[in-house]
C-alpha cells in the first residue's frame, strides 16, 4: 500500500456515533440495525476534542450583530480555507497521482459518507458524467441511508460500519477501485468503515477529513486532513469544513480526469452536449481548440455524432471521422498523444 504524510497518525480511540456530518438522530436507529446512544458523557468528550466542534465564546453574541457584519465575519472565516487545502496540496497530488492510475486500468472512484459529506461526494459524482462524459457507474457517490438522506436525516445510519460494507458490496467492489471516506470530524463509523473494507479488498483508500489525527486518515492509504479551524456556528461542518471537502473533491476529481485524458488544455473535450447550452459549449470548445469556420465545425460536429474530442481531431489532423476515433481509442482517448500519431 503506499503511504502518504499525515498531519497526525493519533490513534483512533473510539468507535461512538458521529454527529459532526448528519443531522441529529435518535437513540436507536432501525435502518442501521445499532442501538446508539447519542448522549453519552464518552461522546461528548469526543465531541470537545475535535477542532470543528470547539466553541468559540469571542462569537456568543453573533445574533445580535447587524446582518453585514454577521455576512462579513462568514466572509472572513471562508477566506481561510484556501489556506488549510494549500497545506495538504503534497498529499492530495500523491492520492490523486493513485487515483488516475487506478482509474487508467479502468477501475471506479467510490464516495462515501455521512449527511454534509456524503452529500458533497454525491454531487461531486453526479457532475462527472455531464463534465467529462464519464459512465455513471465511473464515478459513484455513496451516503449513509442511501438516496433519501440526500433530502432527509436517516437516523442511524452513518453510525453503521456494516452498513458501509454492504453498500460497497453491492457495488462488487475489486482491487482496481478507489474509495475515498469523506468525514468532517474524521471519525464517523460509516466512512471508516468503507475505507478499511475497501483496504481489505485491494481497493485504493483516500481519507478526507477537518481534524488532525483523525482515525478516518489513519485507517487510509491517503490521509488527507483540511484543518479548518472552530465553526462560526459551533459544530455546524456544512460551513468551513463542508467548503474545504468541497475543494478537495473538486481537486480528486478534476485533476483524475485531466490526467485520464478528459481535457485538452483547459477545455472541456469530453463534454456531454445533452442540452441546448451544452451544444451550445460544444461548437464553442471546438471554436477555441481549432479556430475554425462555424460551417467547419458543424460539419466535424455531425460527422462524429456530436463527439467534441473526435471533432476537434477531424479539424486539426485533416481526417475523416472513423478515422479520429481510431486514433482516440489507440491512444487512450487522450487528444493531444492522437494528434501527435496522426500528425507522425
Amino acid at each position: 500500500m503506499t503511504s502518504t504524510p499525515r498531519t497526525s497518525d493519533a490513534p483512533h480511540t473510539s468507535d461512538a456515533p458521529d454527529t459532526t456530518d448528519a443531522p441529529d438522530t435518535s437513540d436507536a436507529s432501525a435502518t442501521a440495525g445499532t442501538a446508539v446512544t447519542t448522549d453519552s458523557p464518552d461522546l461528548r468528550a469526543q465531541l470537545d476534542s475535535l477542532t470543528t466542534e470547539a466553541f468559540r465564546p469571542e462569537l456568543a453574541e453573533i445574533d445580535r450583530l447587524s446582518t453585514l457584519e454577521i455576512a462579513t465575519l462568514m466572509n472572513g472565516e471562508d477566506a481561510g480555507v484556501p489556506g488549510a487545502v494549500a497545506r495538504q496540496l503534497p498529499v492530495i497530488a500523491a492520492a490523486i497521482d493513485a487515483l488516475a492510475a487506478r482509474m487508467g486500468r479502468g477501475g471506479r472512484l467510490v464516495y462515501a459518507g455521512a449527511g454534509t459529506a456524503g452529500r458533497l461526494g454525491v454531487l461531486d459524482a453526479s457532475e462527472c458524467p455531464p463534465t467529462f462524459n464519464t459512465d455513471p457507474a465511473q464515478v459513484v457517490g455513496l451516503i449513509a441511508g442511501g438516496p433519501p438522506a440526500m433530502v432527509t436525516s436517516v437516523e442511524g445510519a452513518e453510525d453503521s460500519a456494516d452498513l458501509a460494507r454492504a453498500d460497497l458490496d453491492a457495488l462488487a467492489l475489486t482491487a482496481d477501485d478507489a474509495v475515498v471516506g469523506v468525514s468532517a470530524s474524521g471519525r464517523t463509523p460509516y466512512a471508516i468503515g468503507a475505507v478499511e473494507h475497501a483496504r481489505r479488498i485491494g481497493a485504493l483508500t483516500i481519507g478526507l477529513a477537518c481534524n488532525p489525527g483523525s482515525a478516518l486518515a489513519a485507517a487510509a492509504d491517503h490521509g488527507i486532513e483540511i484543518v479548518v479551524g472552530p465553526e462560526l456556528i459551533t459544530g455546524s461542518t456544512r460551513l468551513k469544513a463542508g467548503t474545504a471537502q468541497k475543494l478537495v473533491l473538486n481537486m480528486l476529481s478534476t485533476i483524475t480526469m485531466i490526467r485520464l485524458g478528459k481535457t485538452y488544455g483547459n477545455l472541456m473535450v469530453d463534454v456531454r452536449a445533452s442540452n441546448e447550452k451544452l451544444r451550445a459549449r460544444s461548437r464553442r470548445i471546438v471554436a477555441l481548440a481549432t479556430g475554425a469556420t462555424d460551417e467547419e465545425i458543424e460539419r466535424a460536429l455531425a460527422g462524429s455524432g456530436g463527439e467534441v474530442k473526435d471533432a476537434i481531431l477531424s479539424i486539426l489532423a485533416g481526417v475523416d471521422a472513423p478515422t479520429a476515433a481510431r486514433l482516440l481509442a489507440e491512444n487512450r482517448g487522450h487528444l493531444r498523444e492522437a494528434l501527435a500519431a496522426a500528425r507522425g
